[in-house]
Parts: C-alpha cells; structure tokens; sequence
C-alpha cells in the first residue's frame, strides 16, 4: 500500500506545516495543489518535501481531483490544510500500510472539529464522517461545491479508523459567520446553476437547521459554541436557500 498525501492550498501558510507533517511518514508522497498563494505557502511545502504544483481554481471538487491526477500511486490520503491527523489515527492508517494485502478500497474516520480553541463534541459537528483514504481506481470527488465528498463505486466496501481528522476550522466568531457566508454564497450559486425550486420558505429551513444542530443533535451541550454553530448553520441555511 504506497500512498499520495493529497492537499489544495490558496495561503495556507498558517497550516500547511502542521498538516504535511502530521502524515509526511505515512505517505510516499506529498502532492500540494496550489491557487496561486501569494503568501508563505510555497516556500513551506517546498522546504517539507511536497511536490508543489499550481493550477487555477475552478472550484474545490474540480481542484480536488486535478490533484488526485497528479498522484503517482492509486491509494490517496486527502486532507484540507488546515486539519491533521490525530495519533490515533496514524496508527489505524499505519496498520493497514503494514499490511500484506488490503481487504477494502475506501476507508471512512470520524472528523472532529475546533472551533475558536474548543473541540466540538456534539451537534452537527461531531462525528463528521469522512471518507479520506481510498484507492482512487474505485472513486473521485463530487457532491456539491463547496461541500464535496468522496464518490465511491458501487458495491465497493467502506471500512472505519479509530482516531480522529483534527481540522482547526476558525479562530474567532466573526471569521466563522464570514466563512458561512461564503459557503452559502456558493452553494447559493450552484443551486441555481442546477435551476433547483424552493419547495419551502427559507425561514422554516433555516429554523429547523437551528433545531437540528441545536437541539435534535445536542449543540447546547457544548455551550456558547454550540449555540454559535447552530446559529451560523441556520444562517448559512437561509442564504443558500434565498
């Protein structure tokens, strides 16, 4: 099993270094993507060992896959720039690495998220089930910018790793309305590429989204974040849907 470690970037000089080292000795190769950064993010990718490749944006599933592309062996192992892998976890991929023949071609972890120096237990946050290692042979990225997901084939087996994705999101309350903002912007956009009708008023979906975090999925048990969370889903929610 030689696996890619796959990364996009746009300046991500604040991260990139944690998270290239975080996998640099599980993998057999460093792959960063890259928008044009103009800041630091090159020059640390280079002095880690990544190969560093730019490529313009056209949106995070098509960039995703350009550096799929660029991988010189089948197994993948994608992470954003600012999230790493947590020790546990790089034990779990370890084993399977060690392993003569591997059962599986996709495998799925939990992702466990900080928000503003708090790790977030519940609500729609937590687990946050990600697929992140596959065999790229047997699928790619899709879903919906900017929320993209892997797309496995069909009647492919999906096995689960102990341990967690650490993704250290946003540091400040208004940095995290900001980037709710920008998700539901886009999504906003990719709904009406896709001419999708709004069958209910938004301000029902944005409460329900509200009630679902906050309460259906126990936000309020992790305090004021919590409540931060759900609010700015419920806000993403209406602007998408508007």
């Amino acid at each position: 099993m030689k696996i890619s470690g796959v990364v996009i970037t746009y300046n991500e000089e604040k991260n990139i270094g944690k998270c290239i080292d975080s996998f640099r000795d599980l993998t057999d190769e460093i792959i960063v993507v890259d928008s044009f950064s103009t800041d630091r993010t090159e020059m640390i990718c280079r002095e880690k060992g990544a190969k560093f490749i730019q490529h313009k944006f056209e949106g995070h599933i098509e960039q995703k896959n350009f550096a799929i592309s660029q991988a010189s062996n089948d197994w993948i192992l994608s992470l954003d720039a600012d999230e790493q892998l947590s020790p546990e976890l790089i034990r779990s991929i370890r084993e399977q690495k060690e392993k003569q023949k591997v059962s599986t071609e996709f495998f799925q972890m939990n992702r466990l998220n900080n928000y503003c120096g708090k790790w977030i237990k519940h609500g729609i946050w937590y687990p946050d089930k990600k697929i992140r290692l596959w065999n790229k042979q047997n699928g790619s990225w899709g879903g919906t910018n900017p929320h993209d997901k892997v797309i496995i084939s069909e009647g492919a087996k999906v096995e689960f790793l102990n341990g967690d994705i650490l993704h250290f999101t946003v540091s400040s309350r208004d940095e995290y309305f900001s980037q709710q903002k920008k998700f539901a912007l886009l999504s906003n956009q990719e709904r009406k590429k896709r001419n999708e009708k709004n069958y209910l008023p938004v301000f029902i979906r944005a409460a329900f989204a509200f009630f679902r975090s906050y309460i259906l999925r126990a936000g309020f048990l992790d305090g004021t974040a919590g409540y931060d969370i759900a609010r700015g889903f419920a806000y993403y929610t209406k602007v998408k849907y508007s």
